[in-house]
């Protein structure tokens, strides 16, 4: 049966390599698509964003019915989910840059500034930074801390659940990197950019059974 995978395009994200990195994991059918049935007719879900919350939010918004398609593969029919950047920040409460801003809500909490008390630490935290393991999951599996994921951001998601994190990294304080609740995953860096490790990443979600 071919894995159909659905990166949502709404006009913020790396959406070519994206796509192109899910057909290296091993997806056999991968759709860059604005349309909200392409997102219910599709077995895997993801969504990318590059930017600013607000407008990244704004984008999504705009185009008719997305938003309710989302909800409805994701939430109510259980489809694999996984969100990219600003993609996996979308997923939070409330996004607090430029304003206030309501994300989709499947994962209780806001995205806040980073603040490192070092002063020596530039925002925004752009480069490959090691990954802490919190949690176990399957998307994780063959994963070690210690492993380099590249990142590029000046706002995290601070989950109000620690069970929701799966992973941090280090930048003056702990930093979200990953998030994971039932069906959902969503990473701060870029598993496209993250080479072995981002396609080791997206290969098990690939063949993560709900």
């Amino acid at each position: 049966m071919t894995t159909r995978v659905a990166i949502v395009d709404y006009g913020s994200g790396n959406l070519r390599s994206a796509a192109k990195a899910f057909e290296h994991a091993g997806a056999e059918r991968v759709l860059v698509t604005d349309r909200p049935a392409d997102i219910l007719d599709a077995d895997r879900v993801v969504l990318p964003g590059v930017g600013a919350f607000g407008d990244c939010r704004r984008g999504l918004y705009a185009i008719d019915g997305m938003a309710d398609a989302l909800e409805k593969a994701v939430r109510r029919q259980g489809k694999p989910f996984f969100g990219i950047c600003v993609g996996m920040q979308l997923m939070a409460s409330v996004g607090l840059e430029f304003g206030s801003h309501q994300g989709l809500g499947w994962v209780p909490g806001p995205v806040t500034a980073i603040e490192p008390e070092d002063g020596s630490l530039k925002i925004p935290h752009m480069g490959w930074n090691e990954l802490t393991l919190r949690q176990a999951h399957p998307v994780l599996e063959g994963i070690p801390s210690g492993a380099y994921a590249y990142f590029v951001h000046s706002y995290h998601l601070r989950a109000d659940k620690a069970d929701d994190v799966l992973a941090t990294t280090d930048y003056g304080e702990a930093l979200t990197a990953i998030v994971g609740r039932d069906n959902m995953i969503g990473t701060q860096f870029h598993p496209e950019k993250s080479q072995a490790t981002g396609l080791h990443l997206i290969g098990n979600f690939l063949r993560w059974k709900i």
